[in-house]
């Protein structure tokens, strides 16, 4: 067990530069300036920090998701806007605290509340993207509203072939409310298949097809795996069994399943990449690779403690990956701060555009750290409603507040958030607390109706022990398994 401790750690703090590296960093960006960049933005859904081998991963291969670091930078310190769905894509699609917005409040959205979602009058990264001369794409899940009022194509995306609610079954692609919720923009469809794989043939098609026009594309693909019900390829039977129960089926999965379907959703990005790559477009394409949230039930969430739904470090930090070999280094790994916000104005100084200055960002531009290599400091908020969360990160400094509970974590040296440092650093935890009030203040109040989920999701927390009570001295759950 000492030995994987070893060897793991130094798999995240060291990155070899190598020669790729040195070639890559003497390219002119000028020489692709009349060429804006292609975008391919990959998601998974509740995938843990460590679920992919070039983040430690020592139970599966991920060579695909592997290769995309190795041609790129490898973020070691990214985080999602929110330890659930809904909230981190509001704050991935707008570039600002969900916080600031009515569906932002949702954790996450129940698919029984048709009069909430994303506006479409907000400018989203999609539609400023597309107002820069860009072909728009999502396929895979959107979230943030159904029909008649919200959806992808109301909100920037020129396509969109995908699922509206917070998951789908794998083979019947039945939502949560046992509905079918497969669609062809704004029709619904019926296709045979395993959704990893339906997702893959989409993306494959959607860049073969922009290859051959002369604009820019910007692709959103935007996977269910590895989100339960867990199924993988050739689990029909495991469909069938709980086609009439909750899609969350308490008593399935397996690591080996997990695994199963992490490596299809591996799988499915070589594929994309291989489209890039035969198009001649793999150079100056952006691609970048991350999660929505945390992982939960057979996440490997590894050095961190915590899960989905929680603001402990294992409920926030996710994998976050970036190449573009035009213009980033390759091979190398990052210590910026990073969260899911920061890629709509990433992404727009990439395009040559900008936020719409009427909805200021709250995200940073990342690429002057990610060419430079020196991280910039951050100062990052969140909260969340269920258990009464509150977290903020102010350098190596966190703080955390669950209930009644309250602790001061340095989260660079005790990335576990074991030690609370609060009344050794008292000053530092009072003033943190003070400025999490602060900003605060300056979003939306939480609703006292909004979703954390209904029933059936307290009772599938409760059974993988992520609502139990917590010790003054202990904000965690369980040890790690290292």
């Amino acid at each position: 067990m000492a030995t994987r401790l070893v060897t793991r750690r130094q798999l995240l703090k060291t990155g070899a530069a190598g020669s790729l590296a040195l070639l890559t960093a003497k390219r002119s960006l000028a020489q692709n300036s009349s060429r804006p960049p292609n975008i391919v933005f990959i998601m998974a859904d509740d995938m843990g920090y460590a679920d992919v081998s070039c983040y430690g991963r020592p139970d599966l291969r991920t060579p695909n998701i592997d290769g995309l670091a190795a041609r790129g930078v490898r973020l070691l310190q990214g985080y999602a806007n929110s330890a659930v769905c809904t909230a981190t894509r509001v704050g991935l699609i707008t570039g600002r605290y969900q916080y600031r917005l009515r569906v932002g409040l949702e954790e996450p959205l129940a698919t029984a509340l048709p009069t909430i979602g994303l506006p479409p009058s907000h400018p989203t990264l999609p539609s400023l993207l597309k107002k820069a001369g860009y072909a728009t794409a999502l396929v895979g899940k959107w979230h943030l509203g159904t029909l008649p009022n919200f959806g992808p194509l109301q909100s920037g995306y020129e396509q969109f072939f995908g699922f509206r609610g917070g998951a789908v079954d794998y083979y019947s692609h039945n939502g949560t409310d046992q509905k079918p919720d497969l669609w062809d923009n704004d029709v619904p469809v019926e296709h045979a298949g395993y959704m990893t794989q339906l997702l893959g043939d989409r993306a494959v098609q959607v860049v073969n097809a922009y290859a051959k026009e002369r604009r820019p594309f910007f692709v959103s693909l935007h996977f269910n795996a590895p989100h339960w019900p867990w199924e993988a390829p050739g689990d029909e039977a495991e469909s069938q069994r709980i086609r009439n129960t909750a899609l969350a089926h308490y008593d399935g999965g397996s690591q080996k399943t997990y695994q199963r379907m992490i490596t299809e959703l591996d799988n499915q990005i070589g594929r994309v990449v291989g489209a890039l790559r035969s198009n001649g477009l793999i150079d100056n394409t952006i691609v970048v690779f991350t999660s929505d949230n945390g992982g939960e039930r057979f996440a490997d969430t590894w050095p961190f403690s915590g899960r989905k739904t929680e603001l402990l470090e294992g409920g926030l930090r996710i994998p976050a990956i970036v190449s573009w070999p035009a213009a980033l280094p390759q091979n190398r790994t990052s210590q910026q701060v990073a969260i899911s916000m920061d890629w709509l104005p990433t992404l727009l100084a990439a395009a040559g555009s900008t936020p719409d200055p009427a909805y200021a960002a709250d995200g940073m531009n990342l690429l002057p750290s990610l060419r430079s290599g020196a991280p910039v400091p951050r100062r990052l908020f969140w909260r969340y409603k269920a258990n009464a969360q509150r977290a903020m990160r102010d350098g190596d400094m966190k703080y955390l507040k669950i209930r009644e509970n309250t602790f001061l974590f340095n989260v660079a040296d005790d990335p576990m958030e074991r030690a609370n440092l609060k009344d050794r650093q008292r000053d530092v935890f009072e003033r943190l607390s003070k400025e999490w009030l602060a900003w605060n203040s300056t979003m939306l109040p939480e609703v006292p109706d909004s979703n954390t989920g209904g029933n059936d999701a307290d009772r599938w927390a409760d059974h993988i022990g992520l609502r139990s009570t917590r010790e003054p001295d202990n904000p965690t759950t369980s040890e790690s398994s290292r």
